[in-house]
């Protein structure tokens, strides 16, 4: 999965039919070129991409009357919205290894129904705990990380990420519940 490509199809879904510039400008107010590789290269290249891929209908605006080439619009096609809801949906219920990718995630999230969203965080809290299970199943119950060297603070490290990760979710998960943002099914 694609940071950018969730982060280029929620964009161009919440304008209904954009430019590239209007996408580069709302990803870079969502501050995504910070915490992904939303770069304006790769949201040029992700409209184009998409596009040859059916994706997204494209549309020319007229030129300028400062001149210049006409402008390319994008619109989600039914793909599209589909290859969104997707993305969408993996990011949140999936143990993320990428965290660009679930940030882009609940960015987007009003996008779905409040009780769905519910419903795939839980499955990410799982994951994550999973994760951890997994990860403890490999180290004696007695062991002393500290004697384990950098291996000890690798292991450390990842229990540490897959319990706050799944704390954090479960803190999502009770702030849905509790109304947080307006969601799909409330507009």
């Amino acid at each position: 999965m694609s940071a950018v490509r969730l982060l280029v199809l929620g964009a161009v879904r919440r304008r209904g039919c954009a430019h590239g510039y209007q996408v580069r400008s709302d990803l870079e107010s969502w501050g995504a070129h910070e915490w992904s590789t939303a770069a304006p290269g790769s949201i040029y290249h992700a409209l184009k991409s998409m596009a040859g891929r059916g994706l997204l209908a494209v549309h020319e605006e007229a030129a300028s009357d400062a001149g210049g080439p006409p402008r390319i619009e994008y619109e989600l096609t039914a793909e599209g919205e589909a290859a969104y809801f997707s993305l969408l949906r993996e990011a949140l219920s999936g143990r993320d290894d990428k965290l660009d990718e679930l940030t882009a995630a609940v960015g987007l999230i009003d996008d779905l129904p409040r009780a769905e969203a519910i419903e795939l965080l839980h499955k990410r809290a799982e994951a994550m705990d999973l994760w951890l299970r997994s990860i403890r199943e490999h180290v004696p119950t007695d062991a002393n990380l500290d004697e384990w060297g950098p291996v000890g603070e690798v292991i450390g490290l990842w229990t540490t990420t897959a319990r706050t990760r799944a704390e954090w979710t479960r803190g999502l998960i009770s702030r849905l519940e509790g109304g947080a943002f307006t969601m799909a099914d409330e507009r």
